[in-house]
């Protein structure tokens, strides 16, 4: 029986989690449930699993929070708030895995507090490693934690390589990684097209069911963009060893190049309960709930170069990731605050890579060398980006 803390049960990479841990109560038990805003939610989730912890981020969703569970005659379960009671719950003695899937920046210190206390860190939050790549390894190494990638891209990678590699790839015959995308709903949009799309549009992917952020950065490729960072901590892959693979039918997640010709792909229905399932079961194998791939339905495969043009975002990543240092925390911080203006239709979609271009110009990055230059470029970003949205 291993014991869990969800960072994020509410939302789509917590759900699909405690739906795993449904399928096999004999394995998992949830020791912690966290959640921003989302009361009602997160308070029938407590009724479920019983937590002994659950943490909002927001103090007065807490309150409210303590109140319903109250209700329910659930007072046993301890009510926090805050980033304190998110890292307080990430590091527990007797939690052993941290489902690290909060959205966005407010991820990274509780994902970096599991690493500290040497979890089995599952990895969903990509920014934790987009904005503070470096100590976020050091911490893992430093922890003798374990890392394992969810975003169903490095999972797949992570599955295709001979080990989870902190070496030279080349050293291992590895070639290159090939990171498949989707390409979004827009992969066939004229330039000018882009410009009117809506924030409903831009929610609505072809593949895969995700929250707003998410699926506006898909749209944008900014996603993919995050991951190739995300691919060069997790890997060591330098940028020219990632190459993005357009893959409309996303049923090839993503692809090993070795060096004597072989590739390796790992293949599956687009669910991401398989790879929350192979990450929380490895190195074992247990069933996910998702239904098995059926080739003959596929029937076939098509592959694209991706479209820099169309998809500024993805080439302002490589960018970051050339540039080093704080440049992905600019990159990530104001890709956040402009992505939240388009949601509210303050700026049109196009105009998205234009603020963040213009951050990541106007700052200059710095070696990202402790926890506290990684936040201040944050918030330095966070406000120019702002700035520019408000001109």
């Amino acid at each position: 029986m291993k014991n869990l803390t969800v960072l994020g049960s509410t939302g789509s990479i917590g759900e699909s989690t405690l739906d795993v841990v449904r399928q096999h109560p004999d394995k998992y038990n949830v020791v912690a449930l966290t959640a921003n805003s989302q009361v009602e939610k997160i308070a029938k989730q407590c009724l479920e699993f019983k937590p002994d912890f659950a943490v909002m981020a927001d103090s007065n969703a807490a309150e409210k929070l303590e109140q319903a569970l109250s209700q329910q005659g659930q007072r046993e379960i301890v009510v926090k708030s805050g980033v304190e009671g998110l890292e307080e719950v990430s590091s527990l003695e007797v939690v052993d895995y941290v489902m690290a899937a909060i959205v966005g920046a407010a991820g990274l210190l509780p994902s970096l507090a599991a690493a500290r206390s040497g979890k089995r860190v599952l990895l969903a939050n990509k920014e934790a490693l987009v904005m503070s790549g470096h100590l976020f390894m050091e911490e893992v190494d430093k922890n003798n934690a374990e890392l394992l990638p969810i975003d169903s891209e490095h999972n797949a990678i992570f599955q295709c390589m001979p080990h989870n590699l902190s070496t030279n790839l080349s050293d291992h015959g590895v070639q290159r990684i090939l990171l498949t995308a989707s390409g979004g709903p827009f992969r066939n949009k004229t330039l000018d097209e882009l410009h009117e799309v809506t924030p409903d549009e831009a929610c609505a992917h072809p593949n895969w069911d995700m929250g707003r952020k998410i699926s506006v950065d898909s749209a944008t490729m900014m996603n993919k963009g995050l991951e190739v960072i995300e691919a060069h901590w997790l890997f060591n892959a330098s940028p020219d060893k990632i190459q993005v693979v357009v893959h409309p039918q996303s049923v090839i997640h993503s692809m090993v190049q070795y060096n004597d010709g072989s590739v390796l792909a790992q293949l599956g229905n687009p669910d991401m309960r398989t790879p929350i399932a192979h990450a929380m079961a490895w190195p074992e194998r247990i069933s996910s709930g998702v239904d098995e791939l059926d080739l003959f339905d596929v029937a076939h495969l098509d592959f694209q170069r991706p479209d820099f043009d169309r998809f500024p975002c993805l080439r302002l990543a490589y960018d970051a990731l050339e540039q080093g240092g704080t440049s992905s925390t600019l990159l990530n911080a104001a890709n956040e605050i402009a992505v939240d203006a388009f949601l509210n239709e303050t700026i049109s979609f196009s105009r998205i890579p234009t603020v963040i271009e213009r951050v990541m110009k106007d700052i200059d990055a710095v070696e990202a060398k402790s926890m506290e230059t990684i936040l201040l470029a944050d918030s330095q970003a966070r406000e120019l980006a702002k700035e520019l949205i408000a001109r």
